[in-house]
């Protein structure tokens, strides 16, 4: 168990938290969540012990072990890859190493043997014996061959290296895991695998994510840090969104309505208990939802930027034909003969192993990269707004405020200070802020600003190359919400699972040999119909 106790926090002159108190409990996993730069990772420091809190204490039970997964890919290159899934338990490793360097000492005595009983002894109550089993167990679960156990982490793919420390952080069953966006770098098979193995962990798990239906899957209650406080609330990411609002409308509504939204509440709360699934977790939730009373329910302070997409005429019969497009990198095929046609109403996610593939593609749709071989014809009636994963091509004119970075892409009747003003504190801009010079944006406030650009910019069109990147959890939802209400086509790649669900009614899978597959289906249909092994080979 973890006690946080009037916990405080100042950074550099600025408070993150005051008066925190949570109890952390084994058989539940927390999801922390809250706007980007709110203290989320620097909580899961405070709790691992590398930052001291302000004021306040963290009580962790000494016989307790903690993990942690490890941000840093290349922390681990002249060490195997078995050995550094076992340094995930510290201490056994620590203990494996004093008893073989003992071993190979030439003049080892009886001094030497005394204390190689003792690490025996501990060794042996580490389960030492079963490590190497138990670790190349858990890498073969996560598509590591038992082939390169030995082999230097040098000789690792980045994506690979990834897999390797998420099986560091697992190994052993730690009393506390702590994961910092764990998905990040994994595939989609890699995501459904933790998914399954977090919904039945029987110990502590606290995790920060911006994949909403990852802490939908594992959570059991959220981690709200929000204006300086820290609360817990019981439930998944959906249930604190849903009931936070309908307890925001509840409070809002102080007329002959408020009855009505109290029945609506009582009723959210009733439905969302009953649906158990076969988890552990599910279980344990379902149970702590039952108990919920109104007054558990509030409603959030989290502003979320108002975004809402407008087409600027319909579309005709024709939209997007792509014949016989091929792209190469450094001399390697990554676009191979690629063919597809897009009509007007599909709404398309493109999925690649490969990242790069993807982006070409993007990149070649929107005439930013010319193909080595074929055509891109888009239809007479068609207009699109494009908006790229790097985008700071965009904001290259470092001595521009917002208000005139954006003044850029304004109309005649738009070009009014008054206007653009209000625009942009409906994309949470406000104040001074739009003052701020481009120059010193975040990821996040880049996107919010190219977001606001689109908007400016009618499109029956959207061409969109990983839009929820940088983005705090209620810009993606506002983004979600606003994609799914547009009226025209939309082109995205995407690594959001519930973001590529709710939005595409096609899947297009794209491998150097060309397109793969093209299903007129959502997200989890595609999933549930092939395998993602079956995929893989398909394309590789």
């Amino acid at each position: 168990m973890i006690t946080v106790s009037d916990l405080s926090l100042n950074l550099s002159g600025r408070t993150l938290y005051e008066d925190v108190n949570l109890k952390f409990t084994p058989g539940n996993c927390y999801g922390i969540i809250g706007a980007n730069g709110a203290g989320k990772s620097t909580f899961l420091k405070l709790l691992e012990g590398k930052i001291e809190p302000t004021t306040g204490n963290i009580a962790i039970d000494p016989n307790e072990r903690m993990s942690s997964l490890n941000q840093d890919h290349f922390a681990f290159e002249d060490f195997t890859v078995i050995d550094t899934v076992i340094q995930g338990h510290k201490e056994l490793y620590q203990v494996m190493k004093e008893k073989d360097a003992l071993y190979a000492k030439p003049d080892f005595g009886d001094e030497d043997g005394v204390k190689a009983a003792e690490l025996e002894t501990k060794f042996a109550e580490l389960d030492g014996w079963n490590a190497e089993a138990d670790a190349s167990r858990l890498l073969q679960s996560l598509d590591i061959p038992e082939s390169v156990h030995q082999s230097m982490m040098s000789e690792l793919s980045e994506a690979d290296k990834v897999k390797v420390l998420l099986a560091q952080a697992l190994f052993g069953e730690p009393d506390i895991l702590l994961m910092d966006e764990p998905t990040n770098g994994l595939d989609v098979h890699t995501i459904n695998w933790l998914e399954n193995f977090l919904a039945d962990y029987p110990n502590i798990v606290i995790v920060v994510s911006h994949d909403r239906h990852f802490l939908n899957q594992v959570c059991t209650q959220m981690c709200d840090v929000d204006y300086g406080k820290i609360q817990l609330y019981v439930g998944n990411y959906d249930f604190w969104y849903k009931s936070s609002k309908l307890a925001a409308e509840l409070a809002a509504n102080q007329n002959a309505k408020k009855e009505e939204k109290i029945k609506e509440l009582q009723e959210f709360i009733a439905r969302f208990s009953a649906n158990a699934s076969k988890s552990k977790q599910a279980t344990s939730r379902k149970k702590q939802l039952e108990k919920i009373t109104l007054d558990d329910i509030r409603p959030s302070l989290r502003k979320y930027p108002y975004v809402k997409f407008e087409p600027h005429r319909d579309l005709g019969n024709d939209l997007l034909r792509i014949e016989d497009v091929s792209y190469s990198v450094d001399g390697e095929k990554i676009l191979d003969n690629v063919s597809f046609i897009i009509r007007p109403g599909d709404k398309v996610a493109f999925l690649s192993k490969n990242t790069l593939a993807t982006t070409a593609l993007m990149n070649i749709i929107a005439g930013k990269l010319k193909p080595d071989t074929g055509t891109v014809t888009w239809g007479q009636t068609t207009s699109f707004n494009y908006m790229a994963r790097d985008l700071n091509a965009n904001f290259n004119n470092d001595e521009l405020t917002i208000l005139d970075w954006l003044r850029q892409y304004a109309s005649k009747e738009q070009d009014d200070n008054t206007f653009l003003r209000g625009f942009l504190g409906r994309m949470l801009f406000s104040g001074d802020e739009i003052e701020k010079q481009i120059k010193v944006l975040s990821g996040g406030e880049k996107v919010r600003c190219q977001l606001s650009r689109m908007m400016l910019q009618p499109a029956n069109v959207l061409v969109m190359d990983d839009p929820t990147n940088h983005l705090d959890l209620e810009s993606i939802t506002s983004l979600n919400d606003a994609l799914e209400d547009y009226p025209g086509s939309i082109l995205f790649t995407s690594h959001d699972h519930e973001f590529i669900q709710t939005i595409a009614n096609h899947i297009i899978e794209v491998g150097p040999k060309g397109i793969v597959s093209r299903a007129d289906t959502d997200y989890d249909e595609f999933l549930n119909r092939n395998s993602i092994q079956e995929q893989v080979a398909k394309i590789y």
